[in-house]
């Protein structure tokens, strides 16, 4: 039941082995094609790590995270990290932030200031993420990180509260009201709904939707198959080679930003080598991926009616689809920014949270 203040610093011999990794990076060929179509540039990479090494200030980032208030607790004989910055109206609404993958708590740092005029905010890293500590068997699920979750917010004497995320996060956010239907007022997510399995009976607009991200997932690399099969494999890059995770992140990211050219042009640098560097220091890519090894195959966020819910990215045309399985009670479509809202638009996505909660 003890929480324990936590203040973040990496020592000094890590942030040096970082630099003489990056320095001794040995760079590949480029393969012919053109722009990202084999994967990352090996020229933009170069230059991403060469910002990394010589331009990005770790110290100064770790400095402004260390300015949310942030602890421990041990959860189901887990060490649990957290930010927990308190709003200056004891009377404001308490709200958990789940962060997604490849992320980190980073992807709330722009929204956090923003929500604490109405909410107690509270951003746990999952765990194998961060500073979190890492499943130590096989089997463990969303599910149960949305008991851990309620747990934690019923220790910090929240007994009302709602819950928010996306991506990873909008999966847990459900299964925190599933476990806990009495505490929790709302969920809100960045999307995710409506999705059709294949026994659906989709409507002509319904089919033309889910035509459209079909296309756009020929493209991508999928994740969820590679971790699900070998996340121990590919591990060794990951954990060993700044530039093998940095390249992993950035193929992830770039494929997340669709709407822009490059990664960076959606999402601050500075905040992307900020998550990379958290993976880095902490060793967690490899035990990222519990929640894809896992499971036998992806599916879609199943919804849950214990709570209203709010969503930010509402596809046109499958609100039906979600209304099945949710309580739906706000259907944003058409807002700004991408699949990591948070990092691209944060006064939007804070903005849509805040209606959201104030209408319950």
């Amino acid at each position: 039941m003890t929480i324990t203040p936590f203040q973040l610093h990496v020592p000094q011999t890590d942030l040096d082995d970082l630099h003489a990794r990056l320095d001794q990076t040995r760079w590949p060929k480029q393969l012919p094609g053109d722009g990202w179509s084999r994967g990352v540039p090996v020229g933009y990479l170069k230059d991403l790590a060469h910002h990394w090494r010589n331009g990005f200030d770790w110290r100064a980032q770790e400095q402004r995270l260390n300015e949310f208030p942030q602890y421990t607790t041990e959860i189901d004989g887990l060490r649990v990290h957290f930010l927990h910055v308190r709003s200056k109206n004891p009377d404001a609404l308490p709200l958990i932030l789940t962060h997604g993958w490849p992320n980190s708590i980073v992807e709330f740092t722009g929204t956090i200031g923003l929500l604490t005029e109405h909410f107690h905010v509270v951003v746990p890293s999952v765990p194998g993420f961060g500073f979190s500590d890492a499943p130590t068997e096989i089997g463990f699920s969303t599910a149960k990180t949305g008991r851990m979750w309620a747990g934690l917010m019923h220790r910090l004497g929240y007994e009302r509260y709602g819950a928010q995320g996306g991506d990873l996060g909008a999966y847990i956010s459900q299964e925190v009201a599933k476990a806990d239907p009495d505490g929790v007022v709302g969920v809100h997510i960045d999307g995710g709904l409506g999705f059709p399995d294949e026994t659906a009976e989709l409507s002509e607009d319904e089919r033309a939707v889910f035509a459209q991200i079909e296309q756009w997932s020929k493209y991508a690399v999928d994740h969820h198959s590679l971790l699900r099969v070998a996340p121990q494999s590919f591990s060794y890059g990951w954990t060993d080679s700044p530039a093998g995770l940095l390249g992993w992140l950035m193929q992830k990211f770039q494929e997340f930003t669709p709407t822009t050219a490059l990664p960076e042009l959606a999402i601050d640098r500075d905040q992307l080598l900020t998550n990379a560097s958290i993976y880095w220091f902490t060793a967690t890519a490899a035990s990222s991926s519990w929640f894809m090894y896992d499971n036998t195959r992806f599916a879609w966020p199943t919804g849950q009616q214990h709570a209203p819910t709010g969503v930010y990215h509402g596809a046109p045309g499958i609100r039906r689809l979600a209304e099945q399985t949710n309580d739906i009670v706000r259907w944003g479509a058409g807002n700004p920014g991408g699949h990591f809202v948070a990092m691209e638009e944060p006064r939007a996505h804070a903005e849509d949270i805040m209606e959201f909660f104030g209408k319950l």
